[in-house]
């Protein structure tokens, strides 16, 4: 039997929270179901920083994109162990 955990939401930044009512607890930008990975979706296929927030206008600023984009540097930089866990979850390890 899983012991009775509540999961409680996690403010991660400024305007990045995880919650596990909202989108199963992925990263979003506060306020929305904009989830974080969209953005890194974006960047990987070559969209300028800055075109993002054009795509929720109103929504998602250039701030919070960069915020996200920074909180996702310290996960890779200050993490090893985690991105252990993630790529042996991924079948990567």
């Amino acid at each position: 039997m899983k012991p009775n955990r509540k999961v409680k939401r996690i403010e991660l930044g400024r305007f990045i929270v995880a919650d596990p009512k909202i989108c199963h607890g992925k990263p979003t930008f506060k306020g929305t179901r904009i989830m974080v990975w969209q953005l890194f979706e974006h960047l990987a296929l070559g969209e300028p920083l800055e075109d993002f927030p054009k795509h929720f206008p109103g929504r998602v600023s250039l701030e919070a994109a960069r915020e996200a984009l920074e909180l996702g540097r310290k996960f890779f930089a200050e993490n090893p162990q985690s991105v252990q866990g993630w790529a042996t979850a991924c079948g990567k390890a």
